[in-house]
């Protein structure tokens, strides 16, 4: 036999091996028989994977930024009947724990261990090289869909994410950590703390999505997602359960709903935020949701007795509410959109829903509420004026707005403090509903055993009946360190099983036994060693009103003990306050480290989080043109939106640039028209302040504000514009809202000069940026 038959039936041999192979599942073994022809052969299929015996399809809805006295579900003044009917025919949850802040919350939900274990000691965005705070989540700590995707569940969200790395978030990925890579099937949503309701930056699955101009609400984006990927399921693979996580932006600044929503509410906050504390806590009683001998505590010092007031801002401050509510029954009623979708399909019968209303406390508001960057950015006895002038803004797209101080204490009724503070039950008690009738035999029912976010995955595996392995992927799993509740579901006397929890937050930490509660309000920019610890006995002082330590000292050192041996477990050491680290801006995090970075036509949109930054230091953008004809016009770069950014565009001929400060949109633009031909178009920053980047949340300084510098627009070398800048104007450009865009400006305008997208008609090469 020759060399090239036998080279022959040797690729002839393997290729059968291959062809057997991919029949039998890619290396299952194949129980069937081959022979040399079909009727010598026995077919043979692996077994399809199954879900559990009755598995329960599975809702999980996550409200934002939501206090314990926001829902009326919960004796809030804030309607939710889709929220209340579930929890009439299912079970309230008064003891249950979130993490205190957003990112953290929602990894500890997502994996059932504590946020520092899956390294989300804070927000994604505010990363350290540490291993609890470098936001990258482990593989050998799997999420609940990675779990019930070997369970044979369909997995979807809608929504917010905000537990993806920030340099990982571009169109190149790498998307392990994204939802696909986590166990989603699919994903339509965002994946930073906010986006504008109006103006989303939306992901689909792995790729930039198309924005949607038709003039949704983004809540009504989600429950339309939500219901065709439940639609697809339920036609395709009816046998199969869905996990579906609907993740709203609500009730998370900017507050933005159609004005049909808030003018449900249209003198219902007149009396103020000391008559709406007082009427939530009774109701509260009345719900049988706080403890019979519940005393409220007094308000917060820094919020001003709302009798105190001028009518003027009486009513400012009452539409800022309304404002607020509005947008919580909207999300009830898209939520119910989804609900009620189950229903008329005839899917609605073996479900479990899950609500955690908020993933920490009401948000610490501006003093006066925040209309947009220009309002807040007037002096104190100004602010109530300017936006007074501006309430038909209000609610709109053209808004960004957060509710005042007074309003977000309010709706932590009946605890102290807000969000960020995890020290404090008013920053980490959220209310809980739990339904499932399938397996909950009582309705209406009240449990008071302690749970914390952590309990979310857990629980859900415990009802699913749902197999959790010792692999996935090929990792070897780690325990959970949560607690499943299933225990309670039918004993509403059943002793706690989660019996120990600590809290951290930049600093602010608190450590929870059997009912008794050590904490810490640190101060940002203090000693650690200098921190004075507090005692709360919370079986008889729920809301932390009376500080025992001195009573207790051994009790106290005990638990100071107890926290750092968690401490030392969970990942938490170092502490890192907000003004240590390196803040949450800056290049670093960024996916762009280089000092030059080149753009091309076409690439998908940047966050501004992920993308090239502009935060506190020289710079310059160029972009390389060839302008065909006298009409040529449109954006060549743009970052940002109406509430802060830059844009690099051609209009009316001419070369332009505008700056929005947020308070005022400053514009550079070359005398004389462009000449058709090739340009090098340049906008260049030089920044002489020494304030360095802000992080988000922190807002540029007011007075002094001292010059920081120039800015200048170039054509072909030559400048044809100048102007002296603040320092603020540079140390806070397009810093979090809205996106970087090359060719186009999608979703909000950065000026009011053109309409998005005001795509560039001429040739645009590229566009480079070069630090100094």
């Amino acid at each position: 036999m020759n060399r090239n038959i036998k080279t022959n039936l040797l690729l002839l041999a393997m290729l059968g091996s291959f062809t057997a192979s991919a029949q039998n599942g890619g290396g299952t073994e194949f129980k069937g028989k081959i022979g040399k022809t079909v009727e010598e052969s026995v077919e043979w299929w692996p077994a399809k994977k199954k879900a559990p015996a009755n598995a329960p399809n599975v809702i999980v809805l996550l409200i934002d930024d939501a206090g314990y006295g926001t829902s009326s579900a919960f004796g809030g003044l804030m309607q939710t009947p889709m929220l209340d009917s579930l929890a009439n025919k299912g079970l309230r949850y008064t003891n249950f724990h979130t993490t205190g802040v957003c990112s953290p919350t929602r990894a500890a939900l997502l994996t059932g261990r504590n946020h520092h274990s899956v390294h989300m000691g804070h927000l994604n965005y505010a990363s350290l090289g540490y291993p609890g705070y470098d936001a990258v989540m482990p593989a050998d700590k799997a999420t609940v869909t990675e779990i019930l995707k070997e369970n044979n569940y369909n997995n979807y969200i809608v929504g917010k994410y905000h537990v993806a790395p920030v340099n990982e978030i571009t169109s190149v990925g790498p998307f392990d950590r994204w939802p696909l890579g986590r166990g989603f099937d699919h994903f339509y949503g965002w994946h930073l703390g906010h986006t504008d309701q109006y103006y989303p930056n939306l992901y689909d699955d792995n790729q930039v999505a198309v924005p949607d101009n038709s003039g949704k609400h983004v809540t009504t984006l989600l429950a339309d997602k939500a219901i065709k990927y439940i639609a697809n399921q339920k036609s395709i693979a009816p046998e199969n359960p869905f996990f579906l996580y609907f993740s709203v932006g609500a009730i998370h600044s900017p507050h933005q709903v159609d004005k049909k929503w808030s003018d449900l509410y249209k003198g219902k906050f007149d009396k103020g935020w000391d008559w709406y504390r007082e009427e939530v806590f009774a109701r509260q009683k009345k719900l049988g949701i706080l403890p019979a001998n519940a005393v409220l505590p007094d308000r917060d010092p820094t919020v001003a007795p709302w009798e105190s007031l001028s009518p003027e801002a009486k009513k400012v401050y009452a539409r800022y509410m309304e404002i607020y509510a509005g947008f919580m029954t909207h999300t009830d009623y898209e939520f119910s959109r989804v609900i009620h979708y189950l229903q008329e399909t005839g899917h609605f019968g073996n479900t479990l829903v899950i609500a955690i209303i908020g993933d920490n406390g009401s948000s610490h508001g501006p003093k006066h509420g925040a209309l947009n960057g220009y309002v807040s950015r007037q002096d104190d006895d100004k602010q109530v004026a300017e936006a007074a002038k501006n309430l038909s803004k209000f609610g709109t797209e053209h808004s960004f707005m957060d509710a005042p101080a007074g309003w977000t204490q309010a709706t932590n009724t009946p605890f102290r403090l807000w969000k960020t503070d995890a020290n404090a039950e008013g920053g980490t008690r959220n209310p809980l509903i739990v339904y499932y009738p399938e397996k909950i035999k009582e309705q209406g029912g009240i449990r008071n055993q302690y749970g914390h976010v952590t309990d979310i995955t857990p629980t859900i595996l415990d009802f699913a009946g749902a197999n959790v392995p010792e692999t996935i992927k090929g990792v070897k799993q780690q325990p959970f360190e949560g607690t499943s509740l299933v225990y309670s579901a039918n004993d509403a006397a059943a002793p706690d099983r989660h019996t120990v929890q600590y809290y951290e937050l930049r600093g602010k930490r608190a450590i929870y036994k059997d009912g008794w509660k050590a904490s810490v309000f640190h101060e940002a920019g203090t000693k650690f060693e200098d921190d004075v610890w507090e005692l709360y006995d919370l079986k008889n002082d729920f809301n932390e009103r009376i500080d025992v330590a001195k009573q207790h000292p051994q009790k106290l050192k005990e638990l100071q003990a107890l926290f750092d041996a968690e401490a030392q477990k969970y990942n938490v050491y170092p502490l890192v306050d907000a003004t240590q680290g390196r803040g949450a801006a800056g290049r670093q995090r960024s996916a762009f480290t280089a000092d030059r970075i080149v753009l091309y036509p076409g690439v998908d949109q940047l966050l501004t989080m992920s993308g090239p930054q502009f935060q506190g230091e020289s710079f310059s953008i160029t972009a390389e043109v060839n302008i065909r004809s006298a009409q040529d016009e449109g954006v060549l770069f743009a970052t940002g939106s109406e509430f802060e950014g830059l844009s690099l565009f051609v209009k009316d001929g001419k070369f332009q640039v505008a700056h929005n400060t947020g308070s005022i949109v400053k514009h550079l633009e070359s005398p004389a028209n462009l000449a058709p031909g090739k340009h090098q178009l340049r906008f260049e920053l030089h920044y002489t302040g020494k304030g360095g980047p802000v992080g988000h949340g922190v807002k540029p300084p007011q007075k002094p504000d001292v010059d920081g510098g120039t800015e200048a627009i170039y054509i072909d070398g030559v400048k044809v514009g100048e102007r002296t800048i603040k320092e603020s104007e540079a140390r806070y450009i397009g810093f979090y809202k809205d996106a970087i865009d090359v060719g186009q400006d999608l979703n909000s305008p950065v000026t009011g000069r053109y309409q998005t997208p005001f795509k560039f008609t001429g040739d645009l090469k590229n566009v480079t940026i070069e630090y100094k």
